[in-house]
């Protein structure tokens, strides 16, 4: 049989408790519910953080662009495809972020890859990656031809030695890129962005982070990593907590120009739907002046802490994701589908996905949850972890 590792690999999967399948499911009209087969469940793996899905007045402004617009680009960017509404979106997200310039992109996973790869072209560039950055800051970087290295998570003085190393001439070269995530979507602790930021000015080199886990949620107006720092080169996605689709780089002139004529991903993609690019402008209206959403998931997150029993190992964090290491692939499946007969819908995070031993559940709160589902979701959690 032709490629005879196709079954192969997958059957591993199965043996090693990483097996995946897809399930379809519908959204309740509330929001915090998932309906998978007929059944309702309290969704905690969503990544609606600010609970804007379905939001009546995106769904209006949505339904406006489509008139407007139409639905889709027809083209890439570079030839038709850019329309009013892409270069309003782009505004918005200047002035939000008090950027000179923005891009948009059809994924955060084609924004990263198109970053590393434009930025990697010479062997002369230097990456210096967080250990646990996502899958395609890492693809990107090593599918680059830049000199690519992994300090260890959230450790200054690691990263600091790299990049002070005499080997491989870093120190002298003028085109090193530090990059991290402003909260980390398996752990959801954040990223020391300050430090982070001081470092890259002191060694000459550009600062980027992945904010597709802080946008919306972090800062007064929901500005994540950039609400502590001016950081050169920002990643964000639309299909979080913005509650749309697609993703964002914003970034100086230099590189927007470089960006629109050497990126591949972005030369030969069509662009993103106008009439999602209207609806992403009303939802970061919202998002700037609908504070309480923010606070929610503070006062929601902090209750969940308290209500858990000491036992359970939950990784300390200040983010809409709460992670519980469970250790074991097939304890950490067990556990998952005990929540769900409870009604709870809480997906086991396994490896690749994270490290071996270290599968967990990713809780994430969201700003439509109440004080309710966070008591009854802590005490099934006890109950199934005892």
């Amino acid at each position: 049989m032709s490629f005879d590792f196709i079954r192969h690999d997958v059957k591993e999967q199965k043996t090693k408790s990483r097996y995946r399948q897809l399930v379809c499911n519908r959204t309740a009209s509330q929001g915090k519910e998932i309906i998978v087969n007929g059944k309702s469940y309290l969704n905690f793996s969503s990544n609606d953080y600010l609970g804007l899905n379905n939001h009546v007045e995106i769904n209006k402004a949505l339904q406006e662009g489509a008139d407007k617009f139409g639905v889709c680009s027809s083209s890439s960017s570079l030839v038709t495809g850019y329309h009013y509404a892409h270069q309003a979106l782009e505004d918005d997200v200047c002035q939000w972020l008090n950027k000179p310039k923005c891009l948009l992109f059809s994924s955060g996973f084609a924004a990263n890859l198109a970053l590393f790869q434009a930025l990697g072209k010479s062997e002369e560039s230097h990456f210096y990656l967080d250990k646990l950055s996502h899958a395609s800051m890492i693809d990107g970087a090593y599918h680059s031809k830049a000199k690519v290295k992994r300090f260890n998570h959230n450790n200054i003085d690691h990263l600091t030695k790299l990049l002070n190393s005499s080997g491989e001439n870093a120190t002298d070269s003028p085109n090193k890129l530090i990059a991290s995530e402003g909260v980390f979507s398996m752990d959801g602790c954040q990223a020391k962005v300050l430090e982070l930021a001081h470092l890259a000015t002191s060694q000459q080199a550009w600062l980027y982070l992945d904010d597709a886990h802080s946008i919306g949620v972090v800062g007064n107006e929901g500005q994540g990593s950039n609400y502590f720092a001016d950081i050169d080169i920002t990643m964000a996605t639309l299909g979080k907590a913005i509650g749309t689709s697609g993703a964002f780089l914003t970034c100086n002139e230099d590189l927007h120009e470089y960006l629109v004529n050497f990126s591949r991903h972005y030369i030969y993609s069509t662009a993103i739907s106008p009439a999602i690019a209207w609806a992403t402008r009303k939802s970061i209206e919202l998002i700037q002046k609908e504070h309480w959403r923010r606070e929610k998931i503070s006062e929601l997150s902090a209750l969940f802490s308290e209500q858990l029993s000491q036992e359970v190992e939950l990784v300390a964090t200040q983010s809409s994701i709460h992670a519980i290491i469970i250790g074991d692939e097939k304890k950490a499946l067990s556990i998952s589908d005990n929540l769900k007969k409870q009604g709870i819908w809480l997906t086991a995070i396994r490896p690749p996905t994270v490290a071996i031993n270290s599968s967990r559940l990713r809780v994430t709160i969201c700003a439509n949850h109440n004080t309710k589902d966070i008591k009854y979701l802590a005490e099934c959690i006890n109950k199934a972890t005892a």
